[in-house]
């Protein structure tokens, strides 16, 4: 359950891949799924399931936010430019890819810290790669799930589809 405290997501700023600031207004009106990626996890294989569930819901609203991550087991040490080729070239990718950043810890990122802080909606760290979080059309926090819970599992899709009706 979200907690009253957010924050107002949609204001923190944060760099897609090409270095632009940008921020969740960019996809105002959206069902964003924001997931911190890794191209040397073993759970890597997501990108796949991910791409499959913004293929099947994005003329419905739904976009498929990845933000590159290496807090964990330094499993994303590349460039933006390299993971950018082993998206496209190994899994197709075509949501957006942002800029690297730290999902825990001293480097958090303020996107994080709103969404696991200890007053962030979902409180608790990143607890590995591909953690998800699902945020309605209104820019509000809906959900949360863990890095195991893959892009095709039924609370998954059921959350998305939810969303996407609202």
């Amino acid at each position: 359950m979200a907690s009253a405290h957010a924050a107002d997501l949609s204001v923190i700023a944060f760099k897609d891949a090409a270095g632009k600031e940008t921020s969740l207004k960019a996809w105002e009106g959206k069902a964003i799924l924001v997931v911190n990626v890794a191209s040397k996890c073993g759970l890597t294989k997501q990108y796949e399931g991910l791409e499959a569930l913004y293929q099947k819901h994005k003329e419905a609203g739904l976009v498929v936010l990845a933000f590159p991550c290496n807090d964990f087991g330094g499993q994303e040490p590349g460039t933006i430019e390299e993971i950018q080729e082993f998206c496209k070239t190994e899994y197709d990718v075509t949501f957006p890819l942002m800029g690297k950043v730290s999902v825990k810890g001293k480097e958090q990122h303020p996107l994080y810290a709103a969404l696991t802080g200890p007053e962030g909606v979902f409180p608790g760290d990143v607890r590995w790669n591909f953690g998800k979080f699902l945020i309605g059309r209104d820019g509000k926090p809906i959900a949360r799930f863990e890095p195991t819970t893959k892009p095709d599992a039924k609370e998954l899709t059921d959350a998305v589809e939810k969303a996407l009706a609202k």
